[in-house]
């Protein structure tokens, strides 16, 4: 029996680790999430590209074992793209509620930004970078993987629905009609920028599995 071989997705999210994991042990990775005592990774680049490039690269070459990093965000068309790489951290500098979460503040930041705005300028798209880099060290190490997906949709008036993370409860998926955070775990993989750029990871795990 081939034993699997662990891979380490960098990010503490657990949101994004439940959506991964299954689909990337096909291909006999044992996937775990960062450490916890693993040290913050500064996301310096300036693309989606460029920060799930220097997450995925720091873990890999710190463990020594493959690692997949993402970097997604949303942008607002009616804010100028924004807030785009920072989307994370766009409430940084909000005023805090006792008891809020960062994805709520998030939130409540946006919905005041776009204060007045008429739904028909409130479109928006969800991008995805997702990567996966094998360490430095290894001999004969594969070539690593750089892929990417968009959803387009708008932002609704209020949030709404109890799934997902992040922005999903005020992300309109207009095939739908609903937001991001009412979609069942498999509509949104379907649908969304992750799941998009998901689906072209595993068709290039799947090629060069085939090619072997």
């Amino acid at each position: 029996m081939i034993r699997p071989q662990t891979l380490i997705l960098a990010t503490r999210n657990q949101g994004k680790v439940s959506e991964l994991r299954e689909p990337l042990a096909r291909f006999g990775f044992d996937v775990r999430s960062l450490p916890e005592d693993f040290p913050e990774v500064a996301e310096t680049g300036s693309t989606f590209e460029e920060n799930a490039l220097i997450k995925a690269r720091a873990v890999a070459e710190a463990l020594l074992v493959p690692a997949v990093a993402d970097d997604s965000g949303i942008e607002v068309d009616a804010l100028d793209g924004a807030p785009g790489v920072y989307s994370a951290r766009y409430s940084r500098d909000w005023p805090e509620v006792e008891g809020e979460s960062t994805d709520e503040r998030n939130n409540r930041k946006l919905l005041a930004e776009l204060e007045g705005v008429p739904a028909e300028r409130r479109t928006a798209r969800f991008r995805c970078c997702m990567v996966l880099v094998y360490p430095s060290s290894w001999r004969d190490r594969p070539e690593d993987i750089v892929v990417s997906g968009a959803w387009e949709g708008s932002i609704a008036q209020r949030p709404s629905g109890g799934n997902g993370f992040g922005y999903d409860p005020l992300f309109i998926d207009p095939a739908s009609g609903r937001t991001g955070a009412e979609l069942s775990r498999e509509e949104k993989m379907a649908r969304s920028h992750r799941g998009k750029a998901l689906k072209k990871l595993l068709e290039e795990l799947e090629r060069r599995t085939n090619a072997r």
